[in-house]
C-alpha cells in the first residue's frame, strides 16, 4: 500500500475511534500520576503556594481548549463542526471565526483539554510524549478530513487551505463569523468534554488524597470538594439530557 493510502486508512480508523483510543494515554498516564505521588511528588506535598494551585492552572489549561470547541461549535453551520463519529460530514466548508485562523480548531481545543490532564502528572517526559503522540495520532485524522473535503469541495476548498495553516493559529487573519453564537447548541453538543475534563480532575484529586492518607496510616476518606460537586453537577445534567433524549425517541 503507497503511503498516501496508508495515511488515508489509518486516519479513517483513527476517526472512527478517537473517542475511545485517547483513553489509553488517559489510563498510562494515571498510572504515572501514581508513582510520582507514591513517591512525594504532588501538590499536597508541596509548601510552595503557587503549587498549591497547581490543579486550577491546568484546569485553565483545559478551559482554554474547551472555550476554543465551544467557539467552533456555537459559530458552525449544522452538519459541519461536531462530534461525527462514524463518517465524515460536511455541507459547507467553514473559512470564518476560528476557521479563518487554522483549519483544524477543534483539535487544537482537544489538544489543549487533554494537555490539561498530561499535565496533572507532574512528569516532564509523560508531558513531552503525550506531545509527540497528539502530534502523530492527529496528524492521521486530520489527513483523512482534508482528503475527504478536497475530494467532495474541490478547487474552493484547496484555495482556502493553501492560505491558512491547519494546526498553529495565524491569529493576523482572524476574519468574523457571520453566524450568531448557538448557546443551546454547545449545551448539547459539548456536555461529554465538559463532564470528562471535570471528572478527570476529581478523579486525579481523589487518587491523590488516597495515596497521602494510606502512607500516613489513615483510613480512606471521600473528599466533597469542589471537584466532586462540579463534576456531579454536570454529571446529573448528563442523564437528564439523555433521558430528554430517549424520551423523545420513543414518542415519535
Amino acid at each position: 500500500m503507497a503511503l498516501i493510502e496508508e495515511f488515508k486508512t489509518q486516519g479513517d480508523f483513527l476517526f472512527k475511534n478517537r473517542g475511545h483510543l485517547p483513553l489509553i494515554i488517559v489510563a498510562i498516564g494515571m498510572a504515572v500520576f501514581v508513582y510520582e505521588v507514591y513517591n512525594g511528588n504532588s501538590v499536597s506535598n508541596s509548601d510552595n503556594p503557587i503549587v498549591k494551585y497547581y490543579y486550577e492552572i491546568c484546569f485553565l489549561v483545559g478551559i482554554l481548549g474547551l472555550a476554543i470547541r465551544c467557539h467552533v461549535v456555537g459559530h458552525a453551520p449544522d452538519r459541519t463542526s461536531g462530534r461525527n463519529i462514524e463518517n465524515q460530514v460536511a455541507d459547507v466548508v467553514n473559512t470564518k471565526g476560528m476557521y479563518s485562523v487554522l483549519r483544524h480548531p477543534l483539535y487544537l481545543g482537544n489538544f489543549f483539554m487533554w494537555l490539561a490532564v498530561a499535565l496533572l502528572t507532574m512528569n516532564l517526559w509523560f508531558i513531552i510524549a503525550f506531545v509527540l503522540f497528539y502530534i502523530v495520532y492527529y496528524e492521521r485524522i486530520m489527513y483523512s478530513e482534508e482528503a475527504f473535503l478536497r475530494n467532495k469541495f474541490g478547487e474552493g476548498y484547496l484555495n482556502w487551505a493553501d492560505k491558512t495553516p491547519a494546526f498553529i493559529p495565524a491569529l493576523s487573519k482572524y476574519q468574523a463569523v457571520e453566524a450568531s453564537f448557538n448557546f443551546k447548541k454547545i449545551l448539547k453538543k459539548e456536555k461529554n468534554g465538559i463532564l470528562a475534563l471535570l471528572s478527570l480532575f476529581w478523579f486525579f484529586n481523589l487518587i491523590e488524597y488516597s495515596i497521602i492518607n494510606y502512607q500516613a496510616g489513615l483510613e480512606f476518606k471521600f473528599e466533597l470538594n469542589y471537584w466532586f460537586y462540579a463534576s456531579l453537577a454536570i454529571a446529573v445534567y448528563y442523564v437528564v439530557l439523555k433521558v430528554i433524549k430517549i424520551s423523545k425517541k420513543k414518542s415519535k
